[in-house]
């Protein structure tokens, strides 16, 4: 990382009940319905003659109100600001906390070099509108020196202020808070994946990991090279010996104190770049190898947030990093591995490491007899076939990997539940080991990798595997709340689970 000290995440975030005197662009929603275009006003701010004017003006340039459209107008002389923005929600029956959430990020990008918004999104949905700001302003320019750096007029979204109908309300504070919680974590995750190779290896990895877990109170235990390799971490060492820069486990613990519950297992692939190791890689497009940490940072985010928000259940964090090079020390396609807990491994293609590195962490993990795991991992271009950039592939045991999948889907990041077939599982069977890394075709293969970690989670462990090739990283054009990089993803879906299950077990 360039630096340790603490940076900006997003904009600052306040309830108001009116306009500030302070604001720059009001920020409205227009969406349609049998009776035509809509405005999304509060009546704090607009009466009818008002709302009538804003409308016809959006009316006049071409609003239509479709999803994520924006449309930008001088103010009336009777709203102290510069400028109204609409940004479209579509159909008004299809509204709902996502579409609010992506047309806030929507809006928060078209503000940048903005200082202070207001807006009447947060009357719809408070939690939100404040999410989608926060990530819709979400910048990364750690690397950027004076020549390309955006200047002051080119900057993020600075102050948001959120319209609500009582701003002093203790609710309306508590989801504020509460909101600006998972937006921060998202953001740590996003941070965590954007920072490129040369400055996020194991080492490095492991204790920014370490400085932000133990400022909120986490325990945090790492293992070294040597620690792992005594220990008998062979997936992890394995990979990471290829690389001069060596492996880390981190672990991560938050506890729940005298409130607490069940107890949930976090894992998350920490592979700092990968090249695909003696299997290697095309060239093409290698430079997004950077990514492939991202199921780590969104595990190390989520263990955060839970300690942040003091989640009422112990939640452990056991997160694999390593390096995977080709090198005069790497392992080859061939060779047979000891995972931790012992099962054997034909390794039969260096480029399907992540498997190996989670293998050894989830072991580890379900020594402390959690209740649940939940391990995620920018694992297989195949989930990319099957599901596309933006859904995450939902694997594991039947109850508990529907539940995962049906909470991803209502926060917005659209986990989708699959089969583990039994056929695919023999097609992992070695001649020489216990188990082979890969199969022998390429159908199924991110169910493949799904049954290759079944193998080691422990009998009675409720598991889901959340596959996130796709949506970890985004290579193309940015879209609601999402920029181009890391997206943080599947921070909110974890700490939706753990919610859930500190509340209902």
């Amino acid at each position: 990382m360039p630096s340790t000290s603490p940076r900006t995440l997003g904009p600052e975030l306040v309830l108001a009940g009116r306009l500030g005197k302070d604001v720059d662009v009001l920020v409205v929603a227009l969406s349609t319905s049998e009776d035509g275009l809509e405005l999304v006003i509060t009546d704090d701010i607009s009466d009818d003659a008002l709302a009538s004017e804003l409308l016809d003006s959006f009316e006049a340039v071409g609003a239509t109100g479709k999803a994520d459209e924006l449309t930008r107008i001088p103010a009336p002389a009777a709203l102290d600001v510069g400028s109204v923005l609409a940004v479209g929600l579509g159909k008004s029956a299809d509204i709902d906390t996502e579409r609010i959430r992506r047309a806030a990020g929507t809006a928060a990008r078209a503000l940048a070099g903005t200082s202070t918004a207001a807006t009447t999104l947060s009357s719809l949905d408070l939690g939100a509108a404040a999410e989608g700001f926060f990530l819709g302003a979400y910048t990364f320019t750690e690397f950027k020196s004076s020549l390309s750096a955006p200047g002051p007029d080119a900057g993020p979204l600075a102050r948001v202020e959120l319209l609500v109908a009582s701003p002093r309300s203790r609710e309306a504070k508590a989801e504020l808070v509460h909101s600006t919680a998972i937006a921060e974590s998202v953001a740590i995750a996003r941070d965590f994946v954007n920072t490129p190779p040369s400055h996020l290896y194991p080492e490095a990895f492991a204790a920014r990991a370490k400085e932000l877990g133990t400022a909120v109170g986490l325990n945090v235990e790492i293992l070294d090279d040597k620690a792992l390799e005594k220990g008998g971490y062979g997936g992890i060492h394995g990979v990471g010996k290829g690389s001069a820069r060596l492996p880390r486990l981190v672990r991560m613990t938050h506890s729940g104190g005298k409130r607490k519950g069940k107890k949930v297992a976090l894992v998350g692939k920490g592979i700092t770049f990968d090249t695909g190791g003696i299997s290697i890689k095309p060239a093409a497009g290698m430079e997004n190898m950077t990514s492939d940490m991202a199921g780590a940072a969104a595990v190390v985010a989520t263990v955060i947030l839970a300690a942040k928000v003091g989640l009422a259940l112990d939640v452990v964090a056991t997160v694999p990093m390593a390096e995977n090079m080709p090198s005069g020390t790497a392992q080859r396609p061939g060779d047979v591995l000891t995972q931790y807990g012992g099962i054997t491994v034909e390794v039969i293609n260096t480029d399907a490491e992540g498997r190996l590195v989670l293998a050894d962490a989830i072991v580890r993990a379900c020594e402390d007899d959690p209740d649940y795991l939940i391990d995620t991992a920018t694992l297989t271009g195949a989930q990319v076939v099957a599901l596309g950039n933006r859904t995450p592939g939902v694997m594991g045991t039947d109850e508990f990997r529907d539940r995962v999948a049906a909470i991803s889907r209502a926060v917005g990041e659209d986990g989708w539940a699959m089969p583990l077939p039994s056929e695919i599982r023999r097609e992992l069977d070695s001649k020489v080991a216990d188990l082979a890394n890969v199969t022998n075709g390429r159908a199924g293969g991110m169910l493949a990798a799904a049954l290759f970690l079944k193998e080691f989670v422990a009998e009675g462990v409720q598991w889901a595997h959340i596959d996130v090739a796709g949506p970890a990283y985004n290579t193309s054009g940015p879209f609601g709340y999402i920029g181009k990089g890391g997206t943080g993803v599947p921070v909110r879906t974890m700490f939706a689970v753990l919610e859930d299950i500190a509340e209902h077990g």
